[in-house]
């Protein structure tokens, strides 16, 4: 029998359940968004950087308001601490996403076309990752019974993007003919898209240790 640990409070179940649908969508958007730089679509890039920016505002003021309510309303005392970390570690994955979308607008790095399936295919596992730390960690808070329906994807998805980051590095550095600034440019933008998948296996080690601690 799974343990719902917001029984008492269906308030703020739906507020983070909201912030937890923000990171799904800032994922989203952060894809569709590198697909419109790659492609030279400017209007769409720019309505995905809005969105992506607004998501993250959002997520913010959320946030705030979740953790204003179980200091004051003294809800689920016990489970308090592990809750907020897991929240800010959740919305470090939604601030990653925009950060590194605006990084590719900031410094518009040029990327040989030889390379573009390798980057679409690193954001779409890297939205595989956030989603299945998501799905487990709406578990967590709904039904830790069904949480290990999700976690193993997140350790799939990330090492797919290790994968995927390896084959592109390799790539990069054997086109003799750029200028190894900016082979080192392309890199570092392929292990920033790499990291936020990075910080989501990390949240589901630490969200294993959560339902442990529950268990007990």
């Amino acid at each position: 029998m799974g343990i719902n640990i917001l029984r008492s409070s269906i308030k703020i179940e739906k507020q983070i359940d909201d912030f937890l649908s923000l990171v799904s969508e800032a994922a989203l958007t952060f894809r569709e968004g590198l697909k419109a730089y790659l492609t030279h679509n400017r209007s769409n890039l720019d309505n995905k950087l809005a969105a992506i920016t607004e998501k993250e505002h959002r997520g913010d003021t959320l946030c705030r308001n979740i953790e204003m309510q179980l200091y004051t309303k003294t809800i689920i005392p016990d489970s308090r601490g592990d809750v907020l970390e897991l929240l800010e570690n959740m919305d470090y994955l939604l601030g990653g996403f925009k950060g590194v979308l605006w990084r590719f607008d900031i410094e518009t790095p040029e990327i040989p076309n030889e390379f573009h399936t390798d980057f679409i295919e690193l954001s779409e596992a890297v939205v595989e990752t956030a989603e299945a730390i998501v799905c487990s960690a709406r578990s967590f808070f709904k039904d830790t019974s069904s949480i290990s329906n999700h976690m193993h994807k997140v350790s799939y998805w990330e090492t797919e993007c290790d994968k995927i980051v390896t084959r592109l590095q390799r790539s990069i550095f054997n086109r003799e003919d750029l200028r190894l600034s900016h082979k080192m440019q392309l890199c570092d933008l392929a292990r920033s898209v790499d990291k936020i998948a990075n910080k989501a296996e990390d949240v589901a080690d630490k969200l294993a240790i959560y339902v442990i601690k529950r268990s007990l």
